[in-house]
């Protein structure tokens, strides 16, 4: 197993049953779903995306609206395991694991690995993800806190989650690789405009990262017909101006039979220095 104990990073050694316990005795069940849970113990029990926000993204990525960014991705992973054997791969912020099931499909498909592992803070999206990805190992953890050694990870992914840079770049292993794909200026500007009165575009930062050399960075952008409400609806939702919209602005979207939108992305891969 690639993750370790949250309380001390130590590997887990010993399996009892459901239970991973390390080497100083913290123990961990694995739910039914197939993961495990890593966060400790908090008032709340709703952290990061919720239910709904998570099944809307199943249901919007379902209709293949962004089938070619995963396989954007999923091509640039394979392009850096040329050189590396037995790959040990992570996708942090990994959601309902849409990401995750296309880059590990296409590595099994060439016998690249056998497995991958993925967390987020989001109970709801890592237990539907445990049920996309059959070959990975998962868990709810914090991108902050990352239950993972030090230098141990070849290829680290972040598809639209927060950065928490100082702890990916601990993970990594030197000369390990970092895809991180963010939304472009323009992504979704057609949505924003019937949302608001004045519609802005997205602030892309420069692509400096500490600790990390950019390789290289490539824009891909193309047109989603949303030609049904639900879809419109999905989209919606699984963004946040689902909280940030005023019922009647949301209402204004939801009225609308069809609507022509850009997806634009960014996708940017460093190397540990």
């Amino acid at each position: 197993m690639v993750f370790r104990c949250p309380k001390c990073l130590m590997p887990f050694d010993k399996f009892v049953g459901n239970s991973a316990v390390c080497k100083l005795g913290h123990s961990y069940d694995k739910s039914r779903d197939g993961y495990y849970n890593f966060l400790p113990p908090m008032k709340s029990s709703n952290h990061g995306d919720n239910r709904e926000m998570v099944l809307a993204r199943r249901d919007f990525l379902n209709t293949g609206a962004y089938l070619p960014l995963a396989n954007a991705i999923s091509r640039i992973v394979l392009e850096q395991t040329n050189q590396i054997s037995n790959p040990t791969i992570l996708d942090i912020g990994c959601g309902e694991g849409y990401y995750t099931k296309a880059v590990c499909d296409l590595l099994s498909e060439k016998q690249i690995l056998n497995t991958i592992s993925a967390f987020d803070i989001s109970k709801d999206a890592v237990r539907m993800c445990a049920k996309r990805v059959r070959a990975g190992e998962f868990c709810v953890a914090s991108a902050y806190h990352i239950p993972i050694a030090d230098n141990s990870i070849d290829i680290a992914l972040n598809t639209f989650s927060p950065l928490a840079l100082s702890e990916t770049v601990r993970v990594l292993k030197r000369g390990g690789i970092f895809v991180m794909t963010i939304p472009a200026e323009e992504h979704l500007f057609e949505l924003k405009s019937v949302l608001y009165e004045t519609p802005y575009k997205n602030e892309v930062a420069d692509f400096f990262l500490e600790g990390l050399t950019l390789l290289r960075s490539e824009r891909l952008e193309y047109t989603v017909e949303l030609d049904t409400k639900e879809k419109i609806s999905s989209l919606f939702k699984m963004t946040p101006y689902a909280y940030r919209t005023k019922k009647s602005d949301a209402d204004r979207l939801f009225s609308l039979e069809s609507l022509s939108v850009r997806a634009s992305f960014i996708i940017t891969l460093y190397k540990k220095i």
